[in-house]
């Protein structure tokens, strides 16, 4: 039996991270195609606002999940939380390493001026 140490290590964090009213969590995830990120508010299960890579006014052919792209998505969430007046959440990386299109897309979204 294969172990995916990706799933093994979002279970490990997500033990420890929860989003509330306060500080929602930002969880976001990349498959070889695509990049998907949202705010959720896990005292309700809800999803504040969210933003990926199929949508139409982001969607690019063929569709990359790299470095720039992820930074787009991080300024598009940055922007859709701002309006809904969050300014503080909680990361949650998914189990990706944080580098490369994981630090983009929170450096991306730091600069949009939410903090965590």
């Amino acid at each position: 039996m294969a172990i995916n140490k990706r799933k093994l290590r979002h279970t490990r964090l997500r033990k420890k991270i929860s989003g509330d009213a306060e500080r929602p969590r930002l969880a976001v995830h990349f498959s070889g195609r695509h990049i998907q990120a949202q705010v959720i508010d896990d005292t309700t299960g809800t999803t504040l606002c969210s933003a990926h890579t199929t949508q139409a006014n982001i969607k690019a052919k063929p569709a990359h999940a790299n470095v720039a792209t992820a930074q787009k998505i991080g300024k598009i969430v940055a922007e859709k939380a701002a309006s809904k007046n969050i300014t503080k959440i909680v990361f949650d990386r998914g189990g990706f390493k944080f580098h490369g299109k994981v630090k983009a897309l929170a450096d991306a979204v730091r600069e949009g001026g939410i903090n965590f």
